[in-house]
């Protein structure tokens, strides 16, 4: 494994720097979300800038690390450690696989569990519909789509405009949440549409 290339490659959707791991409450937040995407890696004992400052105790981060994976992450993770020697440092590496059974809720400081997902080199919160979209991912063979007119005027929307968002077209068909969401999530899991999530907002494409 090339450290020197990964650390160029810098902070993103799959990895995440740690100088040192300080607290479970906060790796199992970067662990989830890396479960809850496409799977990441951690890369402990390099700085936010890419510096290799490198660990004194590798066994310390391990123990913080698979503590936070087996009690502060549900379900459990299970990390995958690799140690890598540069310029006589220690730089640990933990390997978090795309998860099978999302999504995974990380305990919070607040002792309340919450899911999170990876945008761009942050752990963000993911929204009810992003949960609801990530639970039905694991059972999707169940989803029967039936258009009716709700679904027509969103497709017929969509093929005339770029965007909208779930309150534009809640709004637009005078539908309640409950209804609006379940729609939307049947649409996505489909293929039919696409949910894009950004740190300020949620909105949905053609597919």
């Amino acid at each position: 494994m090339n450290i020197r290339k990964l650390i160029l490659e810098g902070e993103g959707v799959t990895q995440d720097f740690k100088k040192k791991i300080t607290s479970c409450e906060k790796i199992a937040k970067t662990m989830v979300s890396f479960a809850n995407n496409k799977g990441g890696r951690l890369l402990v004992g390099i700085s936010d800038d890419g510096t290799i400052s490198g660990l004194k105790s590798e066994e310390e981060e391990k123990y913080m690390i698979t503590r936070a994976a087996h009690f502060f992450c549900k379900p459990a993770l299970e990390p995958v450690f690799e140690e890598i020697y540069i310029d006589d440092k220690v730089v640990l590496v933990v390997e978090i696989k795309k998860s099978e059974i999302k999504p995974h809720y990380a305990l919070g400081e607040d002792k309340k569990w919450w899911v999170y997902i990876r945008i761009n080199d942050k752990s963000v919160l993911a929204s009810k519909i992003v949960v609801d979209v990530l639970k039905k991912e694991n059972n999707e063979h169940g989803i029967f789509l039936e258009y009716s007119s709700k679904e027509k005027a969103l497709l017929e929307y969509l093929d005339k405009n770029e965007r909208i968002t779930s309150k534009e077209y809640s709004l637009m068909l005078n539908l309640s949440r409950r209804t609006t969401y379940r729609i939307l999530i049947n649409l996505v899991l489909s293929g039919v549409i696409k949910l894009h999530t950004t740190e300020k907002e949620e909105y949905y494409t053609a597919s």
